[in-house]
């Protein structure tokens, strides 16, 4: 065992030195690996990396583009620019499979048809890239993340030889949809995804693009051809469980967003239809409205227009979490408010009407859960638009 590993740091000094330019055998093999779901929001969508094993040089590596460095300057700051640097890292494969073992995340492996060359011409490309210099990448949720590379990666190398199919593709499913069915909609990681994302997540996919997400990397992959010796040929020569457990959920919240908003817009409706009937405004309820749906409506307004995330801009959700609201509060808070603010209300209900337009016609999709808080929001600014009510 000793020499084992001796030997695999040999390797590992020589890769580093010659950048790349070792010979794989004819039994080594290049496997496209994915991970299922974890419980935790950011592991939802599972992971995808690439294997290069190689028995006669008695190594096993993985290439992860899923790393990143909480260390790094500027991190958090980054991260909400859209500015994140994930980068490639390359281990040995049994390290790789010690989280997945310990969060009982199943992993399986799809070892690719290639031929010899094609091997190296990976191996080569992933060795290169792995380089101090090359490594960094700028990540990208949706068009340039761990699963994204794989597809590039392989279209970079095969070129024309591989063409992508999948049986099971649906091309009327959006980027939102398909991110949709893998985290529960009545969950607070669900509602701010949605409220954070703007109409381009909208956009119909192509098959090349529903590769943003692993499982289908690994649909695709496995129905996919690939062109050797002059025949069509499938692109995945065999398959293999690697570790073997059920698909794991995220755990359901009790305080769901979907029971907060319905609790608060009862409350709210029972306050309005109190008030209504006494001709008097409830000054505490109008302030919590106005100064948080600012506030979300502030954060909407810098993801669009102060950072890069490329899936932030045209954002519908200001309709309903509209900032301006923010500063319109201070004014809710005084007894006798001006009385413009009934002519302001009579735009917010305008604004709440063309939600549902926006969403049946599928321009963007609104967070499910949020219904509740947007038929009490547009009772209360109905109500707030009459002059009695100020």
């Amino acid at each position: 065992m000793l020499k084992k590993y001796a030997l695999l740091l040999f390797f590992l000094l020589i890769f580093k030195s010659i950048n790349a330019q070792l010979e794989l055998s004819a039994y080594s093999e290049i496997s496209i690996v994915t991970a299922g779901p974890g419980t935790a929001l950011f592991e939802a969508f599972g992971h995808s990396a690439i294997r290069v094993k190689d028995p006669m040089f008695q190594f096993d590596l993985i290439y992860n583009y899923g790393m990143f460095d909480f260390n790094q300057p500027h991190f958090y700051t980054n991260f909400v620019k859209g500015k994140l640097l994930y980068r490639l890292g390359r281990y040995d494969f049994n390290d790789f499979l010690v989280n997945y073992n310990q969060d009982k995340r199943w992993v399986k492996q799809q070892v690719l048809n290639l031929s010899q060359s094609e091997k190296q011409a990976f191996f080569n490309y992933l060795e290169m890239t792995v380089l101090p210099q090359n490594s960094d990448y700028l990540y990208d949720p949706y068009f340039d993340n761990c699963a994204t590379k794989l597809r590039d990666i392989t279209t970079l190398v095969l070129k024309d030889k591989v063409v992508f199919k999948d049986i099971h593709f649906d091309k009327n499913q959006s980027f939102r949809q398909l991110m949709n069915q893998e985290i529960s909609w009545n969950s607070w990681g669900s509602f701010g995804i949605n409220v954070a994302l703007g109409s381009k997540l909208d956009q119909k996919t192509t098959l090349e693009e529903t590769m943003y997400l692993p499982k289908y990397v690994f649909s695709i992959f496995k129905n996919s051809k690939i062109t050797l010796n002059e025949k069509s040929e499938n692109l995945v020569k065999t398959e293999e469980i690697v570790l073997n457990f059920k698909d794991l959920e995220q755990k359901p919240t009790i305080f769901s967003p979907f029971l907060i908003f319905l609790i608060f817009g009862i409350i709210g409706l029972l306050i309005t239809f109190s008030d209504f009937k006494k001709h008097k405004r409830t000054n505490w309820l109008d302030t919590t409205i106005f100064f948080s749906t600012g506030i979300i409506g502030v954060l909407i307004a810098f993801l669009w227009f102060f950072t890069n995330h490329s899936t932030t801009p045209n954002n519908f959700n200001f309709l309903w979490a509209f900032a301006p609201n923010f500063f319109v509060g201070w004014f809710i808070l005084k007894k006798n408010p001006p009385k413009w603010i009934s002519k302001y209300a009579k735009v917010l209900v305008i604004f709440l009407l063309i939600i549902p337009i926006l969403w049946l016609t599928k321009i963007q999709e609104f967070p499910i859960s949020v219904i509740p808080l947007l038929a009490f929001l547009f009772i209360r600014y109905l109500f707030l638009s009459t002059k009695k009510s100020l």
